[in-house]
């Protein structure tokens, strides 16, 4: 079995969502860590890749900002060093003026209108999208900013509010870098389509494909 850590849990996301969606991904175990204060770069190096899946809130009750300076460059140490990160929704807002982890992740979030039917698409023949077909969830669409021109884009997400990138890899030195915007809500998490892409991601992030 495979250990992934999970960093989960904020203001606008609870960590149940994000539970009960890995709860059903066979193959894996994951340590959770919903109050971010826990966190220290020695915990992290012990596995082979993390999920962000966690704003720039501490916990969902304590709202105080847990990605510092130190904690930005203890992430971009960890990708650089071989290991893998999987950025999911909410795991990519709240970073917009953080330059060292939003140069991890290859972009940010901007916004998002209020939740709507957001259709999924998958690039044909991506190694990422093997066994997804186009979907439509209710979710928040989100908008984002996309800085790294060399970024593997494999999803597009679309809605009355326009076409958005929905997911893409990228490296950071020796390690692996997946993003998936999608996941506002359980009904998202749990559809076979999106779990079948944390599969192929996760995959892809320990450099199993």
């Amino acid at each position: 079995m495979m250990n992934i850590l999970v960093l989960c849990d904020d203001a606008y996301h609870p960590a149940h969502v994000v539970r009960a969606g890995l709860s059903l991904l066979a193959g894996y175990t994951f340590d959770f860590i919903e109050d971010a204060t826990a966190w220290d770069a020695e915990r992290l190096a012990l596995y082979p890749a993390a999920i962000v899946a966690k704003s720039n809130n501490a916990s969902s009750t304590n709202h105080t900002p847990w990605m510092t300076d130190p904690v930005q460059e203890a992430f971009r140490q960890y990708a650089r060093q071989g290991h893998g990160l999987l950025f999911i929704h909410s795991g990519t807002a709240g970073y917009l003026d953080l330059p060292v982890i939003r140069g991890v992740i290859g972009g940010a979030f901007v916004k998002h209108p209020p939740r709507c039917p957001v259709t999924i698409e998958p690039k044909a023949g991506h190694f990422l999208t093997v066994g997804v077909e186009r979907f439509t969830v209710e979710d928040e669409h989100y908008h984002m900013a996309l800085d790294d021109p060399q970024a593997n884009i494999f999803l597009t997400t679309h809605s009355e509010h326009g076409a958005q990138p929905g997911g893409w890899v990228r490296r950071e030195g020796q390690g692996r870098v997946c993003v998936l915007t999608p996941g506002h809500t359980q009904g998202v998490w749990t559809h076979p389509a999106f779990q079948t892409l944390l599969r192929n991601a996760l995959t892809w992030c320990l450099g199993k494909e």
